[in-house]
């Protein structure tokens, strides 16, 4: 939050009329308007009729010559020139407005804003911190291993340091300092290698192997139930027993090899 002072005097003992307070951003009389309130009479608020994504509020009183405003969620968007004017309508047209206008200059202390590891696509690593503020925060990286690689890039109140080509496992810390403080944030590197790739393979394909003979095993017993070797009722005389030597011959692969069993006719069920 900040409040820009406006004061302004007039000619005027007492003033009755409409009233109303302006406030421009830019350049004056044609710069773009951010705030507006009007006030019918000496005795009414100054009712809000315009206010830049609602982050504007009066904060004096216009009847009292103090067109001061309060500014609310600062961003970096809001280091602007800005102009007030006042308005005054009736039997008497004055307007009266800044030439010179208030510059909001915004400053503000470092922040990390992201720290990350990853890689570079061809099996290589950097580290990446990202820091703002105002003046713009100089950053460092402390490493395992001090002569990395580095490259800077800039962007208005932000700056990006990229570590480059990561070797040593440990404690990558970036620090962010200007004239306002300073801010740290850490990220730990840890390379994985495998000691044995063949062991490696072996911990992967043995445990697939064993659920893929599991479910065969499964499958089976569901396509050929165990009844299906054995008999079938609603045959008669020879034909069951030429069935159920077919099915014998068929499941040789489960069943040892033996003399047939007897077929005896039997009556149909």
């Amino acid at each position: 939050m900040v409040i820009l002072p406006c004061t302004f005097t007039h000619p005027y003992k007492t003033f009755d009329r409409t009233l109303t307070a302006i406030w421009r951003i830019k350049e004056p009389y044609n710069g773009t308007v951010v705030f507006k309130c009007t006030s019918q009479s000496a005795s009414e608020l100054c009712k809000t009729a315009i206010s830049y994504k609602n982050k504007y509020k009066l904060f004096g009183n216009p009847r009292h010559k103090d067109l001061s405003i309060r500014i609310d969620n600062l961003t970096w968007s809001d280091s602007e020139r800005y102009f007030c004017r006042v308005e005054f309508s009736g039997d008497i047209h004055d307007k009266y407005e800044s030439r010179n206008g208030i510059k909001l200059h915004l400053i503000a202390s470092p922040r990390i804003i992201n720290i990350t590891v990853s890689s570079n696509g061809d099996h290589t690593f950097k580290a990446r911190c990202t820091a703002e503020g105002e003046p713009a925060p100089a950053l460092t990286w402390t490493s395992p291993h001090s002569s990395n690689l580095t490259s800077v890039t800039n962007t208005n109140h932000r700056v990006t340091k990229e570590l480059q080509y990561l070797t040593h496992d440990g404690k990558y810390t970036c620090t962010a300092v200007n004239s306002h403080g300073r801010a740290e944030g850490t990220v730990y590197f840890y390379k994985f290698r495998a000691s044995n790739s063949s062991f490696f393979l072996i911990l992967i394909f043995v445990p697939l192997g064993i659920k893929v003979l599991v479910l065969l095993v499964i499958l089976g017993l569901t396509l050929f139930p165990r009844g299906t070797f054995l008999y079938f009722q609603h045959q008669t005389g020879n034909a069951r027993c030429d069935a159920q030597l077919d099915l014998l011959e068929s499941a040789s692969f489960l069943l040892p090899r033996a003399s047939p069993p007897a077929c005896f006719p039997v009556s149909a069920v």
